[in-house]
């Protein structure tokens, strides 16, 4: 499979990967959110819209930032799972929410966002709603493209 345009070959399209992935660094750097909670987060939102090259990113910067592989493999079934946190299964449930708008879903229900803001403060909250919009934004290009998922490298993008 190779990628109908190349997005950093492409004037337009690098300047504004450039800005999205500024955006995230600047969530990432806030340390508002462990780094757990966005890489699961990500990779919840990313497996939802059928995004390869996403999925592999994250996994492969979950493991590299020492996370379990136990947990990434159960976060597609993290309601049955028992390695989650409360937090985390909020911002997960959170993620899918906002997620799904487009499935006709009623978008993120009141007692989503209660059970979330039980967990995260206002400026969190934030940070996952950015997080959330960023990450579907990512997916929704790199699925248009067909960017092929295996060869991302951990910090290949810093």
């Amino acid at each position: 499979m190779e990628a109908r345009l190349d997005q950093f070959g492409s004037p337009i399209m690098g300047k504004v990967a450039k800005h999205f992935i500024a955006a995230s660094r600047q969530i990432a750097e806030s340390e508002l959110l462990p780094a757990a909670t966005r890489e699961l987060v990500m990779m919840r939102a990313s497996q939802i819209n059928g995004c390869g090259f996403c999925v592999d990113m994250h996994f492969k910067d979950a493991v590299h930032g020492g996370e379990e592989a136990t947990r990434l493999n159960l976060v597609q079934v993290w309601r049955e799972a028992t390695v989650f946190t409360d937090a985390e299964r909020a911002a997960l449930e959170l993620a899918e929410q906002g997620t799904r708008l487009a499935d006709g879903a009623p978008g993120v229900t009141d007692e989503v966002w209660a059970n979330a803001a039980k967990h995260y403060d206002e400026e969190q909250l934030g940070a996952l709603v950015a997080l959330i919009a960023l990450i579907n934004a990512f997916n929704r290009g790199n699925v248009m493209l067909r960017q092929p998922a295996g060869a991302y490298r951990p910090g290949m993008f810093a």
